[in-house]
């Protein structure tokens, strides 16, 4: 890739933030961005069209995530390399990213220098996603699971209602059950999650996907 120029698709539902990324990436001697899209629906008729050889991807769409736009892209180009750039830095995240045959997953606070940088390596058959992160992600992808599969589904119930912002007392209403009881599941929760606080426990249920 070193003696012809990168095609870079974008796709991001920000538009703001889709012009910076255009600006920038078209700054440089070796890149040129072919097209730029805002959704899932759009992005495989603009890879098929266009044939990039790097799609940035936001991992959040209005009408999906970066890891449906890449399966989508995959079927009519399968040579097309995937960057996620996101806002979330969550293992579901970088999962999903993996499970997708991304070649990269950079955080948007990253300087604009990094996100060249990729393009460059990942373009060059290079990736981002280290072994040893692979190996460290499906551990913690172990550890998440087991603890989800610890949880009863009453205990689910209620820390989805005090994620909602229910107390104590309300969701013992909603439920049909005792203060008590709600109490116990509380304590339970938090020792199967390892926290100590509702909020800790509310936080957890998002890593582990439990609660949107």
């Amino acid at each position: 890739m070193t003696d012809k120029t990168i095609r870079v698709l974008i796709i991001e539902d920000h538009q703001i933030v889709a012009d910076g990324l255009t600006a920038l990436l078209n700054d440089q001697r070796d890149m040129t961005v072919v097209g730029n899209v805002g959704s899932v629906a759009e992005s495989a008729p603009a890879a098929s069209e266009l044939s990039p050889d790097v799609v940035l991807v936001d991992f959040r769409l209005n009408d999906g995530t970066g890891a449906d736009a890449a399966a989508a892209i995959r079927r009519v180009n399968p040579s097309a390399r995937h960057i996620f750039l996101t806002r979330e830095d969550s293992d579901v995240a970088r999962f999903a990213a993996l499970e997708s045959g991304a070649s990269g997953f950079i955080h948007k606070s990253k300087a604009a220098s990094e996100v060249v940088d990729a393009i460059r390596k990942v373009a060059s058959g290079g990736t981002l996603i280290t072994p040893t992160a692979i190996a460290a992600l499906l551990n913690r992808r172990r550890e998440s699971e087991s603890q989800r599969e610890s949880l009863t589904a009453r205990e689910k119930e209620v820390l989805r209602l005090m994620a909602e912002g229910l107390p104590s007392r309300e969701i013992a209403t909603k439920l049909g059950i005792s203060y008590a009881t709600v109490r116990t599941h509380i304590r339970s929760l938090g020792a199967k999650l390892g926290v100590h606080s509702k909020v800790q426990a509310i936080v957890k249920a998002r890593e582990l996907a439990l609660i949107d």
